[in-house]
């Protein structure tokens, strides 16, 4: 058993090691279609992410490694990984809540904090709490001023195959003194095949009418923006890379698009995200989610310099990201959807990748 090979042709040993006294494993979920999805609790990252392409050959859509040593030492350390405690950023490390300081944030991406930190989410072993044919369920407690947040949060993170070939992630995270919460998954998907080099020719859409404009940190610097007449507006389908590198100061200071949409909905509805079309594959993915926001990222600092799964290599701009999640930023921005969680309510969120097949393009 330990030396089976996924379809996607991960050996299932190669992610057996201990860390931080956890046992690190990788799991296969699959469906009726035959869609098959792997998952290690190391950052509770999606690993591998099998879909019929338009001929019905099943097709690897997501980059990473081919083994845990080789995560535990990579340069892009957020392949695949659930992001928190904030994913995203926050400005200079630092927020106050209900008058309580919080300035003892790692400063890990330029002056600010990424992603939760040193060691965010994507860097600790998540426990299984459950598992069957098609659905997994993770789970971690994260201590009180862990990475500098305040409050025990306790959190699941559950991962299901649909047999409507639909990955859906659901959040949920209770806490017991007031916090600040983001979570996101930072899959990194590449719709003609992990590995194919470019997503410039990617055909997307994003439901939104104002993006937040970033300052060269990539910190949101003033109100939304309208999408319309630049080459931020997604509204109806455009190649990823048509417009990718115009002289806009936003798509300059980013190298291209790393962005927040805001996406038009109501308020926790479960709705309408993007849809993302690969012509050389005929893959579809559509995203829907309950968050109020999807960061647009096009790998841009992605180098090429490792190999990744299978031999494959990953430069710049051959993977994009679509990241539901709130807005950077916000605990230090009043006027954005608050991304407070108290002891007495429940943090959940649900984001579904619904994936199918064009045959006309």
């Amino acid at each position: 058993m330990k030396n089976e090979k996924t379809l996607s042709g991960l050996t299932i040993r190669n992610f057996e090691k201990q860390i931080d006294g956890k046992d690190n494993k990788l799991y296969v979920l699959t469906n009726k279609n035959g869609v098959e999805l792997t998952v290690t609790n190391y950052g509770a990252k999606i690993v591998s992410l099998m879909v019929p392409d338009r001929n019905d050959n099943s097709i690897d859509i997501v980059t990473g490694h081919n083994s845990i040593d080789e995560y535990l030492c990579s340069e892009e350390p957020y392949f695949g990984a659930v992001c928190g405690r904030y994913g995203n950023r926050i400005a200079k490390g630092r927020f106050e809540l209900d008058g309580i300081v919080y300035d003892k944030l790692a400063i890990n991406n330029g002056p600010n904090t990424l992603h939760g930190g040193t060691k965010g989410f994507n860097a600790v072993v998540w426990d299984v709490k459950s598992i069957n044919n098609n659905t997994i369920v993770f789970g971690y407690t994260s201590a009180d001023k862990e990475e500098g947040f305040p409050g025990n949060l306790r959190m699941e993170i559950t991962y299901s195959l649909s047999d409507n070939n639909e990955l859906i992630i659901l959040y949920a995270a209770v806490t017991d003194k007031p916090t600040v919460l983001n979570l996101t998954n930072h899959s990194y998907f590449n719709l003609s095949g992990a590995g194919d080099p470019s997503i410039n020719d990617h055909l997307l859409t994003i439901n939104a009418d104002y993006f937040l404009p970033t300052d060269e940190t990539a910190i949101p610097y003033g109100p939304k923006e309208k999408v319309e007449g630049t080459p931020m507006d997604f509204r109806s389908p455009f190649a990823v890379g048509e417009r990718i590198n115009d002289n806009f100061e936003q798509l300059i200071f980013g190298k291209g698009y790393d962005h927040t949409y805001i996406l038009n909905k109501e308020e926790k509805e479960l709705s309408f995200c993007a849809r993302c079309v690969s012509p050389k594959s005929g893959i579809v993915m559509e995203c829907y989610t309950t968050e109020p926001g999807v960061q647009f990222y096009t790998g841009n600092w992605m180098t090429g310099n490792f190999e990744g799964k299978n031999g494959q290599r990953y430069p710049a701009r051959s993977a994009l990201c679509l990241e539901t999640q709130h807005f950077p930023d916000s605990p230090n921005k009043p006027d954005y959807p608050t991304t407070v969680l108290r002891p007495e309510n429940l943090f959940s969120s649900r984001t579904t990748y619904r994936f199918s097949t064009d045959m006309n393009i």
